[in-house]
């Protein structure tokens, strides 16, 4: 599970609700008994990065909003993560949790002082112990990489999210030779026109050419990923321009491994079937879309009427009315709202009604190609309205009663029940001390 983004508009009311939203979606995940999949293993990894905004547009110009500094917003994802993984921990014991961090550029020592942490000598500060380093050391927990046969390499042990930085420098790595440059793409085999046989020659010469190529492929990876080890990678991640521009910086992995016995307690559905409330991942991403280019929040108004337009492009979504043309679309809101996503992409062909074979890993000593499924056989989730209103759209009504002064009689000083009695008021006057007479 990779945190890409987490934001807020600064507009809501004290205390901010932003630490219990994350802590509730990652317990979510975290806890074998509310999450979606039933696996073993849980990753959950994320880079700390302070920006003034990242999902709400305009969002720093409002006044009520308070962005976290470098500094607090590792120390605050260290503090959230922490109590997830507290709570997860009197919940399962038998569950094994590792959390790690690093902090580009600072050793250990210097982290600590940076984030103000307290001692890990006081157990009694956190039950979990964090660790300063990267986590593809350790065998307490399984690696997300595939088990198979063969030596593994660095593109196996960290793994690759969108928009992560860790990603962008394993493709460099990916694409360096020995020399230290950027290979070029490699040049193709001239094509000579001669006889008949010449050319069968050729032929057969290029396939055996390709065919040691692919072999001695698929046995070494690419560019430098064989040679560089974990440590190496994270040391030079320190030089890297998301970490060396001037702001503290943070990696942060928190490793989860539950027992078979409670995370398969019974029969659960494939992974790969559409689960309820799920949605298409076609459909999250034209909502972000929307939510980066076509809303702002910079003031109270503004954030409103930008809320209504999301919440109108959710639910014409649901609907399927970005299927529709725009002719025959009326000028609702609901309506009007998927057009804003016709700008950068065009819809998406109905899925076909075709029912596949469920996929199956081949043996490890697998030779063959596997086929390149395009496009996608899986069965997609089919959003509607009653997924809107049942998993995304939803109210809560809080009705407090006003708070009783603190200093109330059963009947005040004008007879009226419940009236604040008025309190006598002592003044104290200051004594002078005489002056003693001389003694002439």
């Amino acid at each position: 599970m990779y945190v890409s983004k987490v934001d807020s508009t600064g507009q809501g009311m004290f205390p901010s609700p932003t630490s219990t939203l994350v802590k509730a979606l990652l317990s979510y995940y975290a806890d074998t008994d509310t999450r979606p999949i039933r696996v073993d293993t849980l990753w959950i990894q994320l880079f700390a990065r302070a920006q003034n905004q990242y999902l709400f547009p305009n969002s720093s110009e409002h006044p009520g909003k308070k962005p976290l500094s470098d500094v607090k917003l590792c120390a605050w994802w260290r503090r959230v993560l922490g109590e997830v993984a507290a709570e997860l921990d009197a919940k399962e014991p038998d569950a094994t949790l590792r959390a790690y961090y690093v902090l580009p550029g600072y050793s250990e020592l210097e982290a600590v002082n940076s984030l103000h942490i307290v001692s890990p000598l006081n157990s009694s500060a956190s039950p979990i112990q964090w660790t300063y380093g990267h986590p593809y050391s350790q065998s307490d927990i399984p690696l997300p990489y595939p088990r198979s046969q063969g030596p593994h390499n660095l593109g196996h042990y960290v793994p690759s999210f969108e928009d992560d930085p860790k990603s962008r420098f394993m493709d460099e790595i990916a694409h360096t030779t020995e020399g230290g440059a950027i290979r070029s793409p490699e040049r193709k085999r001239a094509r000579t026109l001669s006889r008949t046989d010449s050319k069968e020659q050729d032929t057969v010469a290029q396939d055996d050419s390709a065919k040691e190529h692919k072999e001695h492929k698929e046995h070494k990876p690419e560019g430098e990923l064989g040679k560089c080890s974990a440590n190496e990678f994270w040391e030079r991640m320190s030089f890297r321009q998301e970490c060396v521009a001037g702001a503290v910086t943070g990696f942060f992995t928190v490793g989860i491994s539950s027992p078979s016995s409670t995370s398969h307690s019974h029969s659960t559905p494939s992974p790969l079937a559409p689960q309820p409330g799920q949605v298409a991942p076609n459909l999250v991403r034209r909502v972000v879309a929307t939510l980066l280019h076509g809303v702002e929040f910079s003031n109270a108004e503004r954030a409103a009427k930008s809320t209504e337009t999301l919440e109108a492009s959710i639910k014409g979504l649901c609907e399927n009315v970005a299927a529709s043309s725009p002719a025959e679309t009326s000028r609702s809101p609901s309506s009007l709202a998927p057009l804003l996503f016709r700008r950068d992409s065009t819809p998406e062909p109905a899925p076909a009604n075709v029912t596949l074979e469920v996929p199956r890993t081949p043996p490890p000593k697998y030779d063959g190609a596997l086929p390149d499924i395009s496009p996608n056989p899986f069965p997609e989730p089919t959003a509607s309205l009653d997924t809107y209103r049942s998993h995304i759209y939803g109210s809560v009504t809080v009705s407090n009663p006003p708070l009783v002064p603190r200093a109330v009689d059963a009947v005040g000083a004008d007879g009226a029940p419940g009236a604040a009695a008025a309190q006598p008021v002592t003044m104290l006057a200051v004594r002078k001390k005489k002056r003693k007479a001389d003694a002439a």
